[in-house]
């Protein structure tokens, strides 16, 4: 958010009031600090996170256009989320709705790609923050 302040100082705003706007929508119920942004690490804390605002649109998507306005430094949740992978026991492909919106589900089997779990691995080692948020909280952090 800091390069994007520097460079688009205008669209920073407006990501800024889109978050505010997604917390004042779906923050009672987050699973955890909606002071910091923070999640939960309870048992009951990530289950209830399986279920949170899975129908809510990003607020780093752009509303007229569908396309990310942090794309560039998208979280690495967004980076493994969007392309068909296989989730849990393998039997789900899991995908972004908004990738691949009226798609056949052969279609969405036949974009399947694998993840580098190791890399992913690598990756979140070289991160010095180990806490757990959501991208509109992050927008605003």
């Amino acid at each position: 958010m800091d390069t994007l302040r520097a460079l688009e100082p205008a669209l920073a705003v407006q990501l800024e009031q889109r978050a505010q706007a997604w917390i004042s929508e779906y923050g009672e119920s987050f699973p955890g600090d909606p002071e910091t942004g923070l999640l939960g690490d309870s048992k009951v804390d990530k289950e209830r996170f399986e279920g949170f605002a899975n129908e809510a649109a990003c607020p780093a998507l752009d509303p007229t256009s569908n396309r990310c306005d942090i794309y560039a430094w998208r979280p690495m949740a967004c980076r493994i989320f969007g392309p068909p992978v296989r989730m849990g026991d393998g039997q789900e492909i899991g995908h972004c709705e908004l990738c691949f919106k009226g798609a056949s589900a052969e279609k969405v089997a036949d974009c399947e790609m694998t993840v580098p779990f190791d890399l992913e691995a690598e990756l979140l080692g070289e991160i010095p923050v180990t806490e757990e948020t959501v991208v509109a909280f992050a927008l605003l952090g």
